[in-house]
C-alpha cells in the first residue's frame, strides 16, 4: 500500500519522514496542494531499484538481440571464458 504525505510533513517531520522510509523499504509519494509532487525513499531502495533498472536493460539488450537472430554463445563457451579470465587475474 503506498506511503502518502503532505509536504507539510515532509517540512515539519523531516525525521519522521526519514524513519517511515527506512522502515518501510517503500518510497513516500509526497502531495502538494492534493497533487502528487515528488517520491520520497531511502537509500536503499533507491539502490535496489537501480539495479532492477540496470538488470531490466541488460534484459532488453538481450531480447533485441535474439530477436534480431542472435543465437548467443552455449554454456561451455561462457564456462570457457570465465575459466580463462579467473587464470588471468590471480
Amino acid at each position: 500500500m503506498p506511503v502518502i504525505k503532505p509536504i507539510y510533513d515532509l517540512r515539519n517531520k523531516a525525521n519522521e519522514i526519514s524513519e517511515l522510509a527506512h522502515k518501510s523499504d517503500e518510497p513516500i509519494f509526497i502531495t502538494k496542494n492534493g497533487e502528487g509532487d515528488m517520491v520520497v525513499m531511502s537509500m536503499a531502495q533507491y539502490s535496489k531499484l537501480q539495479l532492477k533498472i540496470d538488470l531490466f536493460s541488460k534484459l532488453a539488450v538481450a531480447q533485441a538481440q535474439k530477436a534480431s537472430g542472435d543465437k548467443g554463445r552455449t554454456l561451455s563457451q561462457v564456462m570457457k571464458d570465465l575459466r580463462k579470465r579467473l587464470r588471468e587475474t590471480a
